[in-house]
């Protein structure tokens, strides 16, 4: 059973041996605060509803989905009564409505078994979830992450994460999946903090130009 668990500060001595750009972006932002949440089905749900589309965006469709079903709350017998066509009233696709019913119905018949996949493996953990409509591997790393707090997990298919490369290491263009391996091997077995870290460098990024 996993038992390694996310230790910022463990993470940080490495990263001053390990990568001095990685240290130095610890060192501008501070410690981090990633905390696992707990609500591993509406963690999946929140990750469906935000592939690819604007973070305010997915703000906003959420929002609408609790007003929708409220009293109730985001679970997957709730979400089960609804209609694809009240879902969209939310602001879902037709596609991600499918997913989340989808979803719904393979944490209900056991598929996917939520409430024992945090003593797998990340490997087996990802097997298991993409298993659903919608669900890829980007996803289940993001649920990596976010719900189960494993602290070793890389995902090189994030947009922000190869911007983040890009930018920190000077490279020409995104990096290749080959190039942001190669680039996130010193920082094993701490790569969910190097990750945390490069999405903060993209808000730092930001202010800056902001300030500019």
């Amino acid at each position: 059973m996993p038992t390694a668990r996310i230790d910022p500060a463990a993470a940080a001595r490495h990263f001053r041996k390990a990568d001095p750009v990685i240290a130095a972006i610890v060192k501008q932002v501070g410690p981090c605060t990633l905390k696992p949440q707990r609500d591993r089905f509406n963690m999946l749900v929140r990750s469906i509803i935000s592939q690819q589309i604007a973070t305010s965006a997915a703000r906003s469709i959420r929002t609408k989905l609790e007003a929708l079903i409220a009293p109730e709350k985001v679970r997957p017998e709730v979400l089960a009564r609804f209609s694809l066509e009240q879902l969209k009233t939310a602001g879902l696709s037709s596609q991600k409505a499918t997913y989340l019913h989808d979803l719904a119905a393979k944490t209900a018949d056991g598929t996917v078994k939520l409430k024992a996949i945090g003593r797998r493996g990340d490997e087996e953990v990802i097997e298991e979830l993409i298993q659903v409509k919608g669900i890829g591997r980007w996803t289940a790393q993001m649920f990596l992450i976010f719900s189960l707090g494993r602290p070793d997990v890389f995902p090189p298919d994030d947009l922000g994460i190869k911007m983040a490369l890009r930018n920190l290491y000077g490279l020409a263009d995104l990096p290749t999946k080959a190039e942001a391996h190669a680039l996130a091997a010193p920082w094993s077995p701490h790569s969910t903090i190097a990750t945390w870290y490069l999405w903060r460098s993209l808000d730092l990024a930001k202010a800056a130009k902001k300030v500019g």
